[in-house]
């Protein structure tokens, strides 16, 4: 596995060796030894899956109190998957990394505590699976809004067209209304 880091120190692009031939391939997502050297010493207690359409967008969630970090990938298809620092004390506080995570490139991203996370659908349909380093809390879910001008991601958006987004995440807050860390 290569550790790549991004833009945001500490959310880490994870780039898997495939073995392929003829009959398949096999990758290796996840060694906990390796993983705690080069990302973060955390231990994962809870699997999500979740599949959605072209044009979802699913976030900026996060929650406070009880942050997850989430080791995030996709199974099916393509996403623009975006972390945002909501560390008070970060040097890279309310900014913002965006990376493509796809069935085809296999690569995962690394999303540690502190973080608001969301993605946006750019294939006709995607499979997402993520690692949680906390459990669920609906009562300590907080939503950052998706296009808080002051944050600025760049969302990648199928013919420019607005996303489809739930209640809750068309309800989320600016930056400056947050919940930080």
């Amino acid at each position: 596995m290569e550790y790549r880091p991004t833009a945001i120190p500490d959310v880490v692009l994870l780039v898997p060796k495939i073995f392929g031939d003829d009959r398949g391939f096999f990758l290796e997502t996840f060694r906990a030894s390796e993983f705690e050297e080069k990302c973060a010493p955390v231990q994962f207690v809870q699997d999500n899956h979740s599949k959605s359409t072209q044009g979802i967008l699913r976030g900026l969630h996060y929650q406070n109190p009880q942050p997850q970090g989430k080791l995030v990938r996709v199974t099916e298809g393509e996403v623009f998957d975006v972390a945002v620092d909501l560390r008070k004390d970060s040097p890279t506080f309310g900014k913002w990394i965006g990376e493509l995570l796809s069935a085809e490139n296999r690569h995962m991203l690394w999303v540690p505590p502190g973080f608001a996370h969301g993605f946006y659908v750019t294939s006709p349909t995607a499979e997402f699976v993520y690692k949680c380093t906390d459990y669920y809390a609906p009562e300590n879910e907080q939503t950052l809004a998706w296009d808080d001008p002051t944050v600025g991601v760049e969302w990648p958006l199928v013919d420019g067209e607005p996303p489809r987004l739930s209640a809750k995440d068309a309800a989320g807050v600016s930056l400056a209304d947050a919940r930080s860390f």
